[in-house]
């Protein structure tokens, strides 16, 4: 089977960010549909082991922010190839400028095309993973430039897709050396001694030999 034709599906880039209490966090996800519009109704699915799917089932709201194609890599790393529980990912507001929406919860006022606040309203079950279905109750457009795609992400941005991610596909028939935080795949039988992640920037204790 041909893995990469799931990259060609209409897949946007988001930040889905929540709280609890003074506990805020956020993660990458490429999995928001409109799925009603009256009452405005969309869903979001989460790896069940994220630290953002452990705040959102506390507090049942969550932010949604559209990325554009301006988005540097940084930023995708900082959200999606780190977990929360060891990163206060919004420790420092002016190197990722945001605002708060009416729950109180952070969303990306820069390379953010759209901003969604959301009141969780069901959560399904779907193995690995928790679909959120949720109300809008506040929607701001930011920006007028394009939206990143999914598709966009691998062929501009060269992005990987982490193992958390409902998208996540393991590319068996390659050989070499694969990172456990982000699943890039370094294709050589010898990893050099001080190689360094181009996607998440960890170091070679971090790749595994496939």
């Amino acid at each position: 089977m041909d893995t990469k034709a799931f990259f060609k599906l209409s897949y946007g880039l988001y930040v889905v960010t929540t709280r609890d209490g003074e506990n805020q966090s956020g993660c990458v996800a490429n999995t928001m549909t409109q799925v009603t519009s009256d009452p405005a109704q969309v869903c979001i699915t989460l790896n069940k082991n994220n630290y953002t799917t452990d705040l959102i089932q506390k507090s049942g709201v969550l932010n949604v922010s559209v990325l554009t194609e301006e988005v540097p890599m940084e930023t995708i790393r900082h959200f999606g190839f780190q977990s929360g529980r060891n990163v206060h990912k919004f420790a420092d507001v002016e190197a990722i400028p945001c605002s708060q929406d009416i729950h109180g919860v952070y969303y990306l006022t820069r390379y953010s095309a759209a901003s969604f606040a959301c009141q969780v309203n069901q959560r399904i079950d779907v193995g690995t993973h928790v679909m959120f279905v949720c109300e809008v109750k506040d929607a701001r457009t930011l920006s007028a430039s394009p939206v990143l795609t999914y598709a966009n992400y691998h062929l501009l941005k060269k992005g990987t897709t982490p193992k958390n991610a409902p998208s996540y596909i393991e590319e068996k028939q390659k050989k070499g050396w694969r990172c456990d935080v982000c699943g890039y795949i370094y294709e050589g039988e010898t990893l050099p001694e001080d190689f360094v992640c181009p996607v998440c920037k960890v170091d070679r204790s971090h790749f595994q030999k496939i």
